[in-house]
């Protein structure tokens, strides 16, 4: 029997009781499935150890939640790991900022100190980002929870350096990086952020042998200071005589060469371009070209160093200042000009990058990457959305060594020695002997990161996790780090498993506001998903990311959503209610027998059913926000506006059979379509499965609906079609004519081919539309006059509404209708008429749009015939 359900769902007391139940349960671990299920594996994408939870965490534990449950339900042990990243730049930030606040630095510390405090900060407040995920329900194994600096996955870290060195796949040189003065290290390209803004271009005079010059063009004048060469384009009528011939640096008069190369842009600035190798990528390139020289005028906090001649020591915005001035002074500029351009920006400090020469740490990744390319073109790894595998080639077809150096305290210390006479050792423990140094570098937190689906597991050690749930199954992340982290995982897994670390990718997009714009503090517009919890509760927010999501598209998050699904939420405990109520005794479980039942339960049943094998296709080809979506328009626009409503006939004026037939297939539904909605809205969807008749313990470990063939009813769902679209219109007609609700009419119903449909269920006309008696027009008989009609299929229902009508708006109405009916046949007729319609089509389509053009030519038949009687 069904306990009694309250008024309304306390989603802030069944979330932390349910959540808590079903960990203490352990269905969270994959162990509670049967020991030989089949195993389905995420890797949590892990989050930095620093971070606050925002949208983009809540879309993607949606998202893996959804597929974890849904596999679980399907009788998988289902492991879902989470975890966390030691984040080296973010966290580093956080500590050196509380260091500052306390009146010290990293430096005055040292190293030692800073670490230990950074472990203590880590403690206090890494925890956060990990309880947050369990508010949203996330069902992940956290007794297998990783941190990327636990003593194992620093293992993996280290085994897997030591065994690229040892393949001479790591070297250590001197080459161009992105670097953070502020941060006073290199930065990958992903935590470089690139905006448009306004600056200034440099017109100047490049002084040429022979009293010539070269007119050049900069953003950054300062960096005349590195220049190696001028290049103009081989092809340039203008400047061609000077290729060969020596220019002279301004200021410090250095002979550098005037070179000809195709990169030039004739139609930029003045076509001619100062090339400093030391400071500027595309420069960098072209001075491998052309052998020339690198000079690096900058020191680490971006002030000049003695190679800028007098500008030593100068900050290098004010060393931009002074040169300007002082070739000014010497009749060197030209002209200066408003300028917008790209400008590189530290993602964590907000200080402009700057490419330098720098001694790093790099990984020979093209035998990497030609495995990882491979691993896709296969079809061993598929990327959903398909698109982004053109984007995956690219970047592994054009992949530059990889700089894994970071110059920070904080994350995996590069596993190397300097000896004594310069020498290096790699490994875990120095060599034998004094003077050997340890290596001040940490890696590149994508290194570690990159080893996350076999590390998690045990990697190095075979462990029974690793050999059970390795290699993993999806990989859910947003696309900006398909390059960053997918790739990397890719190779690394591939290089050191022999095994893809999993079999699919999919892609979520970004969070943007409802507009389209991008979430920002400085837009205004950042939405905390915790103050949407608070006030929604978790299942509304969930419901709204994922069917306002579609693989790799952008989201453009609408609270006003959360709030429409939040009224879904009281609507399903509304209906929840309904049932629980109306149970009196014991119910059977499942669904009646085909041949027990009428035509409203027949009818939804055949819905539910085909719900069933539509969201499980859907489900098995990641497309969630449509399987949401149906899963919504069922429950709400079918069982609770049509078939809960049909079943108060059976319920309070049935014999005692058809009032348990009711009773049993309005628990069944509920029951199935519970399971389908709750990967998306687990708590719910829990808290009302456990209020009516049920087996098994919990709705988290109920097995997943199969469609059942036996109940697909095309003829229940054609005769029901009709009586909805009959009630509808009848609805339509009496708010368009503004029949009082309570109000009682009548109606003759001119019904073809359906009469006995009308005999046994007109008391819906009764029940559904006020309407009290329903007259079959005989054989011969005329319509009534001057009353409204609705026409669906072969019916036509007359309403006599003549004295409260308006007969001249009620011909308008049918003439527009007409009209509508026209342009739809005209559209089916053209569809049938295709041939490429015809030849591509699945025959059950074609058919299916035979008999949708057949009902409409019938309903404009129809329609005719009461404009010719009515409309003179």
């Amino acid at each position: 029997m069904a306990n009694t359900m309250a008024k309304n769902f306390d989603f802030k007391e069944a979330e932390r009781r349910l959540y808590q139940w079903w960990q203490e349960k352990g269905w969270f671990k994959p162990e509670s499935a049967p020991a030989d299920a089949e195993p389905f594996v995420i890797s949590m994408p892990p989050p930095n150890v620093t971070g606050a939870l925002h949208l983009g965490h809540a879309l993607f534990v949606t998202v893996e939640d959804i597929m974890i449950r849904f596999e679980r339900m399907r009788g998988k042990a289902a492991l879902w790991v989470p975890g966390t990243d030691h984040a080296g730049i973010a966290t580093q930030l956080q500590v050196e900022k509380m260091l500052r606040d306390q009146g010290t630095s990293r430096h005055e510390v040292g190293r030692e100190e800073f670490l230990a405090r950074t472990w203590q900060w880590k403690e206090k407040y890494g925890g956060a980002i990990t309880q947050q995920l369990r508010l949203l329900g996330a069902s992940c194994d956290w007794d297998r929870e990783r941190f990327t600096l636990d003593d194992q996955l620093s293992e993996a870290v280290q085994e897997v350096f030591i065994s690229l060195w040892d393949q001479g796949l790591i070297y250590r040189g001197t080459r161009l990086v992105n670097w953070s003065p502020g941060l006073q290290t290199a930065v990958s390209d992903l935590e470089v952020e690139r905006e448009e803004e306004a600056g200034t271009l440099y017109f100047f005079k490049y002084p040429v042998e022979g009293g010539e010059f070269l007119p050049v063009a900069t953003t950054r004048p300062e960096t005349i200071l590195g220049d190696t060469a001028v290049a103009v384009h081989p092809e340039d009528e203008r400047y061609q005589h000077l290729i060969g011939k020596k220019a002279y640096v301004p200021m410090l008069n250095r002979e550098i060469p005037v070179i000809g190369d195709a990169y030039v842009d004739r139609e930029f600035g003045t076509g001619a371009l100062k090339v400093t190798p030391a400071h500027d990528f595309n420069d960098y390139e072209i001075a491998r070209r052309h052998n020339l020289p690198m000079i690096n005028i900058l020191n680490p906090d971006a002030t000049l160093n003695a190679n800028a001649g007098a500008y030593q020591g100068m900050d290098r915005f004010a060393a931009r200042e002074k040169l300007w001035a002082d070739m000014t002074d010497a009749g060197l500029t030209i002209k200066t000009q408003p300028h917008t351009y790209i400008i590189p920006r530290s993602q964590r400090g907000g200080e402009i990058v700057e490419p330098m020469l720098s001694m790093q740490w790099f990984v020979k990744i093209q035998p990497l990457a030609e495995k990882a390319l491979d691993a896709v073109r296969s079809g061993a790894i598929q990327i959903v959305p398909e698109r982004f595998e053109k984007v995956y080639y690219h970047w592994l077809e054009n992949i530059e060594d990889w700089c894994v150096s970071r110059q920070l305290w904080w994350g995996h210390r590069i596993p190397a020695w300097h000896g004594p006479n310069g020498e290096i050792h790699v490994g875990k423990t120095p060599p034998p002997g004094d003077g050997w140094k340890p290596e001040e570098d940490v890696l590149d937190t994508w290194f570690s990161s990159g080893l996350w689906p076999f590390s998690t597991l045990g990697w190095p050690e075979q462990t029974p996790d690793l050999q059970r749930f390795y290699p993993t199954h999806v990989m859910e992340t947003g696309y900006d780090i398909l390059f960053f982290w997918v790739a990397r995982m890719i190779m690394l897994g591939l290089w050191f498993t022999d095994k893809p670390p999993f079999h699919t990718v999919y892609l979520h997009g970004l969070v943007r506001d409802k507009h389209g714009r991008k979430i920002s503090k400085t837009a205004g517009n950042v939405i905390d998903p915790t103050e949407l919890i608070e006030q929604y509760g978790v299942d509304p927010l969930r419901f709204t990311l994922a069917t306002g999501a579609t693989p790799g598209n952008d989201i453009n998050m609408d609270t006003g959503r959360v709030e429409r699904n939040w009224r879904f939420v009281n609507k399903i405990w509304q209906m929840a209610n309904f049932v629980t109520v109306n149970l009196d005794g014991d119910v059977p479980l499942g669904a009646p027998p085909p041949q027990a039942l009428d035509l409203p339960s027949r009818w939804i049943l055949s819905r539910l059913n085909r719900l069933i094998e539509n969201v499980t296709r859907l489900f098995e080809t990641y497309q969630y926000g449509e399987a949401g979506r149906q899963i919504d328009d069922f429950l709400w626009s079918e069982f609770a506006d049509w078939y809960i409503e049909m079943s108060k006939y059976p319920l309070y004026q049935g014999n005692d059979a058809e009032k348990q037939t009711a009773r049993q297939v309005l628990v069944y539904v509920l029951d199935q379509a519970l399971r389908l909605l709750h990967p998306f809205m687990p708590f719910v969807t829990e808290e009302i499965w456990q209020h009516i008749p049920h087996e098994g313990e919990a709705l988290i470990i109920a097995a997943f609906p199969i469609a059942d063939a036996r109940y697909f009813d095309d003829a229940a769902e054609t005769q029901m079609t009709i009586l909805i679209d009959l009630i509808r219109g009848i609805r339509n007609v009496r708010d368009e004519y503004k029949v009082e609700p309570g109000r009682k009419i009548t109606a003759v119903a001119s019904v073809g081919g359906f009469g006995a449909l009308f005999d046994q269920y007109s008391y819906l006309f009764a029940r559904l539309c006020n309407v009290a008696t329903v007259t079959k027009l005989g054989a011969g008989e005329n319509p009534p006059g001057e009353s409204a009609s609705v026409v669906v299929n072969e019916v036509t229902m007359y309403l006599p509404l003549a004295e409260f009508i308006d007969l001249g708006a009620e011909c308008e109405r049918l003439n527009k209708e007409s009209a509508k009916l026209t342009v739809q046949i005209e559209k089916s007729r053209g569809m049938l008429a295709n041939e490429g319609f015809i030849n591509r089509a699945q025959p059950d389509v074609i058919e299916r749009e035979r008999a949708k053009l057949a009902s409409l030519e019938a309903s404009a038949a129809q329609i005719a015939e009461r404009i010719s009687s009515m409309c003179k």
